[in-house]
């Protein structure tokens, strides 16, 4: 016996904090922002920005992206036209074209794949545990000039 949903059609539910995987399929146009808290899909065609700075941005084969991109990780398999910022890795597969500058702390180009554009490496900061207090240097020893003249005031 199959169990039915009792969620009502039509009514979204946002994902828990998972994060979950959004798809932008090829018959869809956006043209606007795009603002995620989850990885996304993207095999249509989206113009204008799209940020999903802690998740991954996948460009599918047919998807044309004409943004602005900033995200964790970046793949892309399609057209991507913009600036690309990934805070931690890109990748350019054999079929894909990417136009525009690159800002990234690790980059992989395919051999057959298109890029016009420059490529900026950053190095990724590392996690720094809660700041620990630093230990003081010893404080150096006093000189025998230093040690006689105030065993001189000593006697005095």
């Amino acid at each position: 016996m199959s169990s039915m949903s009792s969620m009502p059609v039509g009514r979204m539910e946002p994902e828990p904090a998972r994060g979950g995987s959004a798809t932008i399929g090829k018959a869809v146009k956006i043209a606007g922002q795009i603002y995620s808290r989850e990885d996304l899909y993207v095999d249509g065609d989206v113009e204008g920005t799209i940020e999903l700075l802690d998740h991954k941005l996948t460009i599918g084969p047919n998807g044309k992206v004409h943004a602005g991109v900033k995200a964790r990780e970046v793949v892309a398999l399609g057209v991507i036209q913009g600036n690309v910022e990934a805070s931690e890795r890109i990748e350019i597969r054999k079929d894909a074209k990417l136009v525009g500058d690159i800002k990234t702390a690790r980059i992989v180009i395919e051999d057959g794949a298109y890029f016009k554009g420059s490529i900026d490496i950053v190095k990724s900061e590392p996690k720094v545990a809660p700041s620990q207090p630093r230990p003081q240097p010893a404080p150096a020893p006093a000189s025998p000039v230093a040690n006689a003249a105030s065993a001189a005031d000593a006697k005095r």
